[in-house]
Protein backbone atom coordinates (compact mmCIF):
# COMPACT_ATOMS: atom_id res chain seq x y z
CA UNK A 1 0.00 0.00 0.00
CA UNK A 2 1.28 3.66 -1.34
CA UNK A 3 0.93 5.86 2.23
CA UNK A 4 -0.18 9.35 1.06
CA UNK A 5 0.35 10.62 4.27
CA UNK A 6 3.72 10.72 6.35
CA UNK A 7 4.57 12.52 8.99
CA UNK A 8 7.58 11.87 10.89
CA UNK A 9 7.09 14.40 13.86
CA UNK A 10 9.92 12.83 16.34
CA UNK A 11 13.31 13.43 14.71
CA UNK A 12 17.26 14.82 15.88
CA UNK A 13 19.59 17.44 14.41
CA UNK A 14 23.32 16.98 15.42
CA UNK A 15 21.99 19.92 17.51
CA UNK A 16 20.91 17.04 19.46
CA UNK A 17 23.85 15.41 21.54
CA UNK A 18 23.26 12.37 20.04
CA UNK A 19 21.90 13.50 16.75
CA UNK A 20 24.34 13.34 13.36
CA UNK A 21 22.77 14.87 10.64
CA UNK A 22 21.91 19.05 10.24
CA UNK A 23 18.86 20.17 9.42
CA UNK A 24 19.23 20.57 5.47
CA UNK A 25 20.42 17.77 4.52
CA UNK A 26 17.48 15.71 6.92
CA UNK A 27 14.68 18.32 5.17
CA UNK A 28 16.56 16.99 1.69
CA UNK A 29 16.33 13.63 2.69
CA UNK A 30 12.46 13.79 4.32
CA UNK A 31 11.86 15.77 0.36
CA UNK A 32 13.35 12.62 -1.27
CA UNK A 33 11.53 9.58 1.15
CA UNK A 34 7.85 11.82 0.45
CA UNK A 35 7.34 12.54 3.37
CA UNK A 36 4.30 14.83 3.99
CA UNK A 37 5.77 16.39 7.09
CA UNK A 38 9.00 16.50 9.10
CA UNK A 39 9.33 17.81 13.11
CA UNK A 40 12.75 18.44 14.37
CA UNK A 41 12.59 17.88 18.28
CA UNK A 42 15.97 17.72 19.28
CA UNK A 43 16.94 17.03 23.11
CA UNK A 44 16.34 19.59 25.50
CA UNK A 45 16.87 17.52 28.83
CA UNK A 46 16.10 19.64 32.08
CA UNK A 47 16.82 18.23 34.88
CA UNK A 48 20.64 19.42 33.18
CA UNK A 49 19.38 22.26 31.37
CA UNK A 50 21.91 24.77 32.44
CA UNK A 51 24.62 22.56 33.45
CA UNK A 52 25.01 20.82 30.03
CA UNK A 53 24.25 24.05 28.37
CA UNK A 54 20.98 22.88 27.05
CA UNK A 55 19.86 26.24 26.77
CA UNK A 56 22.52 27.53 23.58
CA UNK A 57 21.78 23.65 21.61
CA UNK A 58 17.45 24.90 21.75
CA UNK A 59 18.26 28.27 20.52
CA UNK A 60 20.45 26.86 18.04
CA UNK A 61 18.36 24.54 17.17
CA UNK A 62 15.54 26.74 16.72
CA UNK A 63 17.47 29.06 14.47
CA UNK A 64 18.54 26.40 11.88
CA UNK A 65 14.98 24.90 12.00
CA UNK A 66 12.86 28.59 10.79
CA UNK A 67 15.94 28.76 8.09
CA UNK A 68 14.74 25.18 6.88
CA UNK A 69 11.46 25.81 6.92
CA UNK A 70 11.41 28.90 4.76
CA UNK A 71 14.15 27.48 2.21
CA UNK A 72 11.48 23.75 1.95
CA UNK A 73 8.57 25.98 2.01
CA UNK A 74 6.24 24.28 -0.88
CA UNK A 75 8.32 21.12 -0.52
CA UNK A 76 7.88 19.70 2.70
CA UNK A 77 5.89 20.70 5.81
CA UNK A 78 8.92 21.22 8.33
CA UNK A 79 7.94 21.71 12.58
CA UNK A 80 9.38 23.11 14.89
CA UNK A 81 9.72 21.02 17.92
CA UNK A 82 11.20 20.24 20.47
CA UNK A 83 11.69 17.09 22.42
CA UNK A 84 11.75 18.16 26.41
CA UNK A 85 12.88 15.85 28.59
CA UNK A 86 12.02 15.72 32.26
CA UNK A 87 10.54 18.67 32.63
CA UNK A 88 8.92 17.69 35.85
CA UNK A 89 12.01 17.75 37.25
CA UNK A 90 12.57 21.32 36.70
CA UNK A 91 9.36 23.26 35.90
CA UNK A 92 10.25 26.87 36.10
CA UNK A 93 12.59 26.24 33.16
CA UNK A 94 10.54 24.38 31.60
CA UNK A 95 8.02 26.70 31.77
CA UNK A 96 10.71 29.97 30.60
CA UNK A 97 11.50 27.39 28.03
CA UNK A 98 8.20 27.07 26.01
CA UNK A 99 7.54 30.86 26.39
CA UNK A 100 10.63 31.55 24.82
CA UNK A 101 10.13 29.63 21.86
CA UNK A 102 7.09 29.58 19.55
CA UNK A 103 7.25 25.89 18.50
CA UNK A 104 5.02 24.20 16.85
CA UNK A 105 4.86 20.86 18.43
CA UNK A 106 6.20 19.83 22.30
CA UNK A 107 7.33 16.26 22.84
CA UNK A 108 7.38 15.39 26.38
CA UNK A 109 9.31 12.15 27.51
CA UNK A 110 11.33 10.98 30.48
CA UNK A 111 14.64 9.32 29.92
CA UNK A 112 16.09 8.73 33.63
CA UNK A 113 14.74 9.09 37.23
CA UNK A 114 15.32 12.03 39.40
CA UNK A 115 19.37 12.07 40.31
CA UNK A 116 20.21 8.85 38.08
CA UNK A 117 21.81 7.87 34.39
CA UNK A 118 19.55 7.16 31.56
CA UNK A 119 18.38 4.01 31.33
CA UNK A 120 20.51 3.49 28.88
CA UNK A 121 23.58 3.76 31.08
CA UNK A 122 22.26 1.52 34.15
CA UNK A 123 24.16 -0.96 35.31
CA UNK A 124 21.90 -3.94 34.36
CA UNK A 125 24.20 -6.66 34.76
CA UNK A 126 23.50 -6.20 38.36
CA UNK A 127 19.80 -5.98 38.55
CA UNK A 128 17.43 -8.68 38.82
CA UNK A 129 13.75 -9.23 38.27
CA UNK A 130 12.50 -7.35 41.58
CA UNK A 131 15.36 -4.11 40.94
CA UNK A 132 13.88 -3.93 37.45
CA UNK A 133 9.55 -4.08 38.66
CA UNK A 134 11.28 -1.50 41.17
CA UNK A 135 12.26 0.83 38.35
CA UNK A 136 9.37 0.17 36.21
CA UNK A 137 6.98 1.33 38.77
CA UNK A 138 9.03 4.64 39.23
CA UNK A 139 9.41 5.33 35.57
CA UNK A 140 5.37 4.76 35.36
CA UNK A 141 4.85 6.92 38.44
CA UNK A 142 6.85 9.98 36.80
CA UNK A 143 5.30 9.90 33.37
CA UNK A 144 1.89 10.07 35.02
CA UNK A 145 3.17 13.04 37.41
CA UNK A 146 4.05 14.47 33.25
CA UNK A 147 0.79 13.47 32.18
CA UNK A 148 -0.48 15.47 34.74
CA UNK A 149 1.08 18.62 34.22
CA UNK A 150 0.08 17.90 30.27
CA UNK A 151 1.95 21.22 29.16
CA UNK A 152 3.31 19.38 25.82
CA UNK A 153 1.49 18.30 22.82
CA UNK A 154 2.82 14.50 22.73
CA UNK A 155 3.76 12.01 25.45
CA UNK A 156 6.69 9.96 23.82
CA UNK A 157 7.82 6.51 23.86
CA UNK A 158 6.10 5.61 26.99
CA UNK A 159 7.77 1.94 27.49
CA UNK A 160 10.57 3.74 26.89
CA UNK A 161 12.85 1.74 29.27
CA UNK A 162 12.18 -1.92 27.99
CA UNK A 163 14.13 -0.51 24.84
CA UNK A 164 17.22 -1.25 27.29
CA UNK A 165 15.73 -3.93 29.74
CA UNK A 166 13.95 -5.67 27.46
CA UNK A 167 15.52 -5.08 24.19
CA UNK A 168 19.50 -4.85 24.98
CA UNK A 169 19.67 -6.80 28.31
CA UNK A 170 17.15 -9.52 27.97
CA UNK A 171 14.85 -9.29 30.63
CA UNK A 172 11.11 -10.40 30.68
CA UNK A 173 8.51 -7.67 31.32
CA UNK A 174 4.82 -8.44 31.85
CA UNK A 175 3.02 -4.49 30.87
CA UNK A 176 0.05 -6.45 32.95
CA UNK A 177 1.62 -6.28 36.16
CA UNK A 178 1.68 -2.30 35.10
CA UNK A 179 -1.73 -2.06 34.19
CA UNK A 180 -3.20 -0.10 36.88
CA UNK A 181 -0.69 2.53 36.44
CA UNK A 182 -0.32 2.93 32.85
CA UNK A 183 -4.30 3.09 32.81
CA UNK A 184 -4.12 5.92 34.64
CA UNK A 185 -1.16 7.90 32.42
CA UNK A 186 -3.00 6.87 29.58
CA UNK A 187 -6.47 8.55 31.66
CA UNK A 188 -4.59 11.69 32.18
CA UNK A 189 -3.48 11.76 29.03
CA UNK A 190 -6.63 11.73 26.94
CA UNK A 191 -8.07 13.87 29.85
CA UNK A 192 -5.90 16.56 28.92
CA UNK A 193 -6.09 16.50 25.29
CA UNK A 194 -2.48 14.87 25.20
CA UNK A 195 -1.09 12.76 22.16
CA UNK A 196 0.06 9.36 22.30
CA UNK A 197 3.25 8.78 20.32
CA UNK A 198 3.83 5.60 18.07
CA UNK A 199 7.75 5.80 18.29
CA UNK A 200 8.70 3.55 16.13
CA UNK A 201 12.29 3.09 16.56
CA UNK A 202 11.54 0.11 17.72
CA UNK A 203 11.26 -1.62 15.27
CA UNK A 204 14.01 -1.37 13.75
CA UNK A 205 16.07 -1.74 17.19
CA UNK A 206 16.40 -5.70 19.20
CA UNK A 207 13.08 -4.59 21.24
CA UNK A 208 11.31 -5.34 17.78
CA UNK A 209 8.19 -3.48 18.76
CA UNK A 210 6.80 0.06 18.97
CA UNK A 211 6.85 1.66 21.93
CA UNK A 212 4.19 1.69 22.98
CA UNK A 213 3.36 -1.80 21.91
CA UNK A 214 0.09 -2.32 20.22
CA UNK A 215 -1.92 -3.29 23.26
CA UNK A 216 -1.65 0.12 25.38
CA UNK A 217 -2.36 2.40 22.33
CA UNK A 218 -5.62 -0.01 21.73
CA UNK A 219 -5.88 0.89 25.41
CA UNK A 220 -5.11 4.59 24.73
CA UNK A 221 -8.29 4.34 22.26
CA UNK A 222 -10.46 2.49 25.08
CA UNK A 223 -9.58 5.19 27.70
CA UNK A 224 -10.84 8.04 25.69
CA UNK A 225 -7.72 8.86 23.68
CA UNK A 226 -8.02 10.72 20.60
CA UNK A 227 -4.72 11.50 19.35
CA UNK A 228 -1.78 9.98 18.12
CA UNK A 229 1.28 11.11 16.65
CA UNK A 230 3.89 9.23 14.54
CA UNK A 231 7.67 8.95 15.20
CA UNK A 232 11.21 7.80 13.73
CA UNK A 233 13.24 8.80 16.39
CA UNK A 234 15.87 9.18 13.94
CA UNK A 235 19.13 10.53 14.94
CA UNK A 236 20.38 9.46 11.36
CA UNK A 237 19.10 10.47 8.31
CA UNK A 238 18.75 7.11 6.60
CA UNK A 239 15.89 6.55 9.33
CA UNK A 240 13.84 9.34 8.85
CA UNK A 241 10.49 7.47 8.10
CA UNK A 242 11.31 4.74 9.31
CA UNK A 243 8.72 2.56 10.33
CA UNK A 244 5.76 4.62 10.15
CA UNK A 245 3.66 2.45 7.63
CA UNK A 246 3.70 -0.05 10.43
CA UNK A 247 2.58 2.54 12.70
CA UNK A 248 -0.10 3.67 10.32
CA UNK A 249 -1.51 0.12 10.08
CA UNK A 250 -0.83 -0.66 14.00
CA UNK A 251 -2.75 3.00 14.56
CA UNK A 252 -5.92 1.56 12.10
CA UNK A 253 -6.00 -1.55 14.18
CA UNK A 254 -6.13 0.21 17.23
CA UNK A 255 -9.01 2.32 16.47
CA UNK A 256 -7.51 5.29 14.91
CA UNK A 257 -8.55 7.02 11.42
CA UNK A 258 -6.30 10.40 11.86
CA UNK A 259 -3.19 11.13 13.38
CA UNK A 260 -2.24 14.76 14.82
CA UNK A 261 -0.41 16.94 13.15
CA UNK A 262 0.64 20.06 15.64
CA UNK A 263 0.98 23.74 13.88
CA UNK A 264 1.95 26.67 16.39
CA UNK A 265 0.69 24.35 19.58
CA UNK A 266 -2.22 23.84 17.51
CA UNK A 267 -4.01 20.23 16.80
CA UNK A 268 -4.73 19.07 12.76
CA UNK A 269 -6.09 15.80 12.34
CA UNK A 270 -4.72 14.28 8.82
CA UNK A 271 -6.45 10.99 7.90
CA UNK A 272 -4.68 7.81 8.11
CA UNK A 273 -4.20 7.05 4.54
Amino acid sequence: MAWKNRLDLHTHTDNSFDGNHSTTLLCETAAEKKLRAVAFTDHVEMDVYLEQHFDRTAKQSFFEIIKARSAFRGKLIVCAGVELGEPTYNLPEAEALLRQYSYDIVIGSIHNLRGRQDFWYLPYDSYDDATIAALLREYFDELLQLAAWGRFDTLAHLTYPLRYICGEHGFRVNLGDYAEQIDAILETAAHNKLALEINTSGLRQKLGKTMPEESVVRRFRELGGERITLGSDAHFAEHLGAGLEEGMELALRCGFTHMTLFQRREPIAIAIE
